[in-house]
């Protein structure tokens, strides 16, 4: 390889770097995991259970800096309440929530999010969409007892 066919290897090298870097910044990454109690498996259409624990399903929505959803999916709850082990926030800590939207939640399993330094906010909707819609507006109170 001659001088001249080295410069250029390494001016390309340097084009690529520069473009790649370029992409990397238009990229939107998830920011924020959020775990909500639902009665099924309809996604954002989801209806919320109204009671956390016994919850048949759990909504598990990532969210970006823009508000956007970025990846859903649905948990089914094996926790005592169904026949499993373990208690439902334990089941949820796995899926690493940053936060928890819920119509209430007993003193148990609220320690067990605060401790974790998980946020647990009280829905003020009936459909994931709109509870999600909610939390990008930051219009969900933080549960504390």
């Amino acid at each position: 390889m001659n001088e001249l066919d080295e410069e250029l290897e390494r001016i390309k090298r340097k084009k690529l770097a520069m473009r790649l870097r370029e992409l990397e910044e238009k990229v939107v990454r998830p920011t924020a995991r959020v775990v909500i109690p639902v009665l099924d498996e309809t996604g954002l259409y989801a209806q919320l259970s109204p009671h956390f624990g016994r919850a048949p399903y759990f909504a598990v929505i990532d969210v970006n800096e823009r508000g956007e959803v970025m990846d859903q999916k649905t948990v089914p709850n094996v926790s005592e309440h169904f026949g499993g082990v373990g208690r439902p926030p334990d089941r949820i800590l796995q899926l690493k929530p940053d936060a928890v939207i819920t119509y209430g939640m007993g003193p148990r399993g609220l320690s067990i999010f605060q401790d974790a330094r998980v946020a647990v906010l009280r829905a003020t909707a009936n459909t994931v969409r709109e509870v999600i819609a909610a939390y990008n507006r930051d219009e969900l109170e933080e549960l504390t007892e």
